[in-house]
């Protein structure tokens, strides 16, 4: 069918629309703490349904489905992992961060351990969410890309545009309350095209999943012992321990979640957010896992080659702008952008907090006013969308699907990181130097392990965790008490 007129005017209206919430849930700011933590009066459901959407909004509506379309539903084993992972995070880590002030993530590292260690976490925060988010910004530009017949690299420069408008100005007030209403607006996008892919079939929900059914694309769990365990990322295991550990480093250690979780109001309320996230995640990464088999008999099992794509990614988009009806492509496209910016807006925010409150507060900002400080903030939020830009460019020839590829950059750091932290929690002997001693040699022997290609991505994490908390725990040992 196309991209109509009437697509366009609901895309531009909408996007519009939604920078200009955005900016008017600012509320009232005095210093950056203000910018960054929304004065932590935020509801729990508004930061549960932020979590979601900037976790999973443009990797979930573009890359999983994809991945049905080319496998099965065997990727619900790691959703159900982080479930459990969010749920030791609430019980295990969220009560320290409630012991004292904190307006990061990383100022726990240095009351537990000492500022070196906070500043090297921050640091490592920062290059992991620059790159995994350029992955993001750039799955994002895919569907606008598509949309608008332009080049990549001007899909991304729109997209960041409109992501820092209302992030400068408004805050994670404005990212939250942005997230919150475009989770609720995508998923009924999702629904709407689910719904329409059945009903415009022949054969109903049946006649559309024959072929899927057939080739057993249904499948949800696999043990997967046998040759090769290590290097299937979606066996029972795998899915579950490797879920569980990223889940607890994402949303347990990672300041793009640690800053909507601080923004509650108490410690049950970030309880509630979190766990909630883990149980809305699972129905949304089904939904969007059923979409893809959908898809897969609609277009009777073709391959990409075939239907003239170079990536898995283009499926989804591909549909929603030649298969729906006018009106519902523009108001579903609308939905993902917006959603998607609502992502990198949290990602903007979140290295600028942990900047301008790790960084810069601690060794140069001691005497810098309230307003100063605040206006500064601003910058530093501008300078990490060029950087996003210019990172999102870089992996535009990526072949891997975009969700594989954003989490296993992530992997690279999310060991050590989740490491030292429990390395602080658990245990009360070791010192900043066993903790720094340890997160790098995490951070080293997980390069080795992705570099060899020696398990699957799923298991990054968990090796980078107890190779942080072996060398680090011997390290105390060692050492004079």
């Amino acid at each position: 069918m196309g991209f109509t007129a009437l697509d366009y005017v609901i895309l531009f209206a909408y996007l519009a629309g939604i920078a200009l919430f955005g900016i008017a849930q600012r509320g009232k700011m005095l210093s950056a703490k203000d910018y960054f933590l929304g004065k932590e009066a935020m509801p729990w459901w508004a930061i549960c349904f932020a979590i979601v959407a900037a976790e999973t909004s443009t990797l979930t509506f573009i890359s999983i489905p994809g991945l049905a379309y080319l496998t099965n539903l065997n990727f619900l084993q790691v959703t159900l992992g982080y479930l459990i992972g969010r749920i030791f995070v609430s019980f295990l880590l969220l009560p320290a961060y409630y012991k004292g002030e904190l307006s990061t993530a990383y100022a726990f590292l240095e009351g537990r351990f000492g500022s070196k260690t906070r500043s090297f976490s921050s640091i490592i925060f920062l290059f992991t969410r620059i790159a995994a988010d350029g992955v993001r910004l750039f799955a994002t530009a895919i569907p606008l890309k598509m949309v608008l017949d332009v080049d990549y690299e001007v899909a991304i420069i729109i997209l960041a545009l409109i992501a820092l408008l209302y992030t400068a100005i408004g805050g994670v007030r404005a990212v939250i309350w942005v997230d919150a209403i475009q989770m609720l607006i995508y998923i009924g996008g999702a629904l709407a095209a689910g719904a329409i892919l059945v009903s415009s079939h022949a054969g109903g929900w049946s006649g559309i999943t024959r072929l899927a059914s057939e080739g057993g694309k249904f499948s949800v769990f696999n043990l997967g012992f046998g040759p090769g365990f290590w290097s299937q990322p979606y066996t029972l295991l795998g899915g579950l321990l490797g879920g569980a550990f990223l889940s607890m480093a994402s949303h347990g250690v990672d300041q793009l979640t640690i800053q909507r979780v601080l923004s509650a109001k108490s410690l049950p309320a970030s309880r509630k957010a979190l766990i909630g996230s883990g149980v809305i995640v699972i129905f949304q990464f089904a939904l969007f896992l059923v979409v893809g088999l959908l898809l897969y008999g609609h277009y009777d099992g073709a391959s990409l080659q075939q239907l003239g794509l170079s990536r898995a990614d283009e499926i989804f988009p591909r549909y929603i702008i030649q298969g729906l009806p006018p009106g519902i492509s523009g108001l579903i496209i609308a939905g993902l952008l917006a959603a998607a910016l609502s992502t990198l807006a949290g990602s903007m925010s979140s290295m600028a907090s942990s900047t301008v409150l790790d960084l810069y507060k601690p060794y140069f900002g001691k005497r810098v006013t309230p307003e100063k400080e605040l206006s500064f903030s601003r910058w530093i939020t501008l300078l990490w969308a060029g950087l996003l830009v210019f990172s999102a460019i870089f992996f535009m020839n990526t072949t891997q699907t975009v969700v594989e590829l954003a989490l296993s950059i992530a992997s690279f750091t999310y060991g050590g990181l989740l490491g030292t932290f429990l390395l602080g929690v658990l245990f009360k002997r070791p010192a900043q130097e066993d903790a720094l001693a340890g997160f790098v040699a995490g951070i080293f022997i997980m390069i080795t392990v992705i570099s060899l290609k020696l398990v699957a991505w799923t298991w990054f994490t968990i090796i980078g965790v107890a190779a942080t908390l072996i060398i680090g725990g011997l390290l105390s040992l060692l050492s004079k008490k």
